[in-house]
């Protein structure tokens, strides 16, 4: 099973993830996961912290000339930013932040203490592990990508793309949307906002492609795909929704409209002509694209502050404000893509599981005849 465990603060000196799990024999390149931390440094929105930092990845342990050992792999990020020890005391929750919860559930009266670590910082360690998951999953053929597809008011058209064509669409978008009008409205809006003390939400989408049939599983709640890999959405900073096809719009249409029918191919083997399911059914791959949609709530750092109290004297005061960003959708969409390939390397772990490249790669390929055969 892969698991990993992040550590670190946002003013800290640096943050850390261990990675246990991964198997031997998988080449691990530095400029991958660098690709992958300036990827999610990126987005119209974006604050002065990202102008301050260069996140670049230090490998630690786990890895020699370039190839996994098969223990421990550790990855340090460092931040340039290590003001940590002398920043101000912080007595003023802010409305829809970690704030005030921490403060009482860690009897925290600098309340500086619990947004250092809450902040949503904490994914650049989840990005790095994310890019290795990411290496892992294409050397057996499965690829993930991200979107956006709204940002406050503004929502794409909805016009069908192809896997390629959105990765490269949106790639070239300051707001990581494949839709070029759409993109150009999202940053309209962002300056409105910004230009009020506001922030903005929205809703990004995740794909994969190339995962086999069948992992995950029906017979415990734990081992569905889709709960696993909602559980691992919802825990990113931010995130208030998570759906799988076609969500909550499935609930509005009639069974006739919605289910995907199944049809056979000699070459093709079971497949599906629509994916309302999103590439999932009874907690287990279909086999088809896995499509996540994700709602992200507003910033909670408002440049004009909403009410609040003072932890200390109890009187009636204004949210603190931090240095934050007006929108970070187009950074959470990237966050959730290797959030979601974590998840989907640990889902092939446990189907495929083996402790080198080799015999993983053996064994997928052994089911994979199994399942054109059946």
């Amino acid at each position: 099973m892969l698991r990993y465990l992040t550590g670190g603060e946002s003013h800290g000196k640096c943050n850390i993830v261990i990675i246990d799990g991964m198997p031997s024999g998988l080449g691990v390149k530095k400029s991958a996961i660098d690709k992958e931390l300036s990827r999610r440094m990126l987005g119209y929105g974006r604050g002065r912290r990202m102008k301050i930092e260069s996140d670049r990845v230090e490998i630690l342990s786990g890895v020699r000339k370039g190839v996994t050992l098969g223990s421990p792999i550790t990855l340090k990020i460092d931040n340039k930013d290590q003001s940590l020890d002398t920043l101000p005391v912080v007595l003023n929750p802010r409305p829809a932040h970690a704030d005030l919860t921490g403060a009482l559930k860690y009897s925290h009266h600098d309340i500086r203490n619990v947004l250092e670590r809450s902040s949503a910082r904490e994914t650049v360690a989840r990005v790095a592990a994310g890019a290795v998951a990411k290496e892992f999953l294409s050397e057996l053929g499965i690829e993930a990508a991200s979107h956006v597809i709204a940002i406050g008011s503004v929502v794409s058209t909805g016009e069908a793309l192809e896997f390629g064509q959105i990765v490269m669409l949106s790639s070239k978008s300051p707001v990581c949307c494949a839709d070029k009008e759409a993109s150009r409205l999202m940053c309209e809006e962002i300056d409105s906002a910004a230009a009020s003390g506001d922030t903005l939400g929205g809703v990004f989408e995740v794909i994969v492609r190339g995962a086999p049939p069948g992992l995950g599983s029906y017979v415990q709640w734990d081992r569905k795909i889709d709960a696993r890999l909602a559980r691992a959405m919802i825990s990113i900073q931010a995130i208030k929704g998570v759906s799988f096809g076609a969500g909550f719009d499935a609930a509005e249409a009639r069974g006739s409209d919605v289910h995907d029918e199944i049809f056979y191919d000699k070459k093709k083997g079971f497949y599906r002509k629509t994916n309302n399911a999103g590439g999932i059914e009874g907690g287990m791959t279909t086999g088809e694209d896995i499509v996540i949609k994700c709602a992200m709530k507003p910033i909670a750092t408002l440049m004009k502050p909403l009410s609040s109290v003072n932890i200390k004297t109890k009187k009636s005061v204004r949210a603190s404000v931090e240095r934050s960003d007006t929108c970070a959708v187009p950074a959470a969409a990237v966050i959730g893509e290797n959030v979601v390939a974590l998840e989907m390397a640990n889902a092939v772990l446990e189907k495929f599981g083996g402790d080198s490249m080799k015999e993983i790669v053996r064994n997928l390929e052994g089911y994979m005849k199994q399942v054109r055969r059946f």
